[in-house]
């Protein structure tokens, strides 16, 4: 029998691509606190793909402790810029300036997966897209963030490339799933490969 998949995520698209992909699999929500995780890395040198990978591996441990036997996905996503990490945007004025910032430059979308099985790291793999925003007219940001609402506060970027988030791009190189924050086709090889899923 195959081992229960539990995603430790709360992230409604992150489970809708385990959905979608046919997986059955339990989400459970990982308690940790990120920014704390991250405060001792600054200055060591580690790349925001490396914060991701870590975030996403305590958020597998985190969850893994208490459910013995289950292979556990952790997933966690960086945005970087030059050597610049953002986080998800703490209100609307954060947002607009995420926006102006990222504004006719490429950034970076860092997505991290990690499977953990009873504390143990079995495998982890982070994926990069690149992302070009267009120029942005300031006024066109404060009319877009008006029409999204609160989904601009979802996301590290202040944006859902699944939805109006796209009119803001010029170019991307990476694929949909790593866009959305769970690198999808290293981890279904994965789960094959483990005999988790049927392959």
């Amino acid at each position: 029998m195959a081992a229960k998949i539990i995603l430790a995520s709360a992230s409604p698209f992150r489970k809708a691509l385990l959905a979608n992909a046919g997986i059955e699999f339990t989400a459970i929500p990982a308690d940790v606190d990120e920014r704390a995780l991250e405060a001792p890395l600054e200055g060591t040198g580690a790349t925001p793909e490396d914060v991701a990978s870590i975030l996403a591996e305590a958020k597998a441990i985190n969850v893994s402790e208490s459910r013995p036997g289950a292979l556990v996905i952790g997933c966690d996503q960086t945005l970087s810029l030059g050597d610049r990490v953002f986080h998800k945007p703490r209100d609307k004025e954060d947002a607009r300036r995420h926006l102006l910032d990222l504004s006719g430059k490429t950034h970076q979308l860092n997505s991290a997966v990690v499977l953990v099985r009873d504390g143990e790291t079995l495998w982890r793999d982070v994926s990069i897209a690149r992302l070009t925003m267009r120029k942005l007219d300031p006024a066109f940001i404060g009319r877009h963030l008006a029409s999204v609402g609160d989904k601009a506060l979802a996301s590290v970027g202040a944006y859902q490339i699944e939805g109006e988030g796209i009119q803001l791009f010029e170019k991307i190189d990476g694929d949909y799933f790593t866009i959305v924050g769970l690198p999808l086709l290293p981890l279904l090889a994965k789960l094959r490969e483990l005999g988790a899923i049927d392959g």
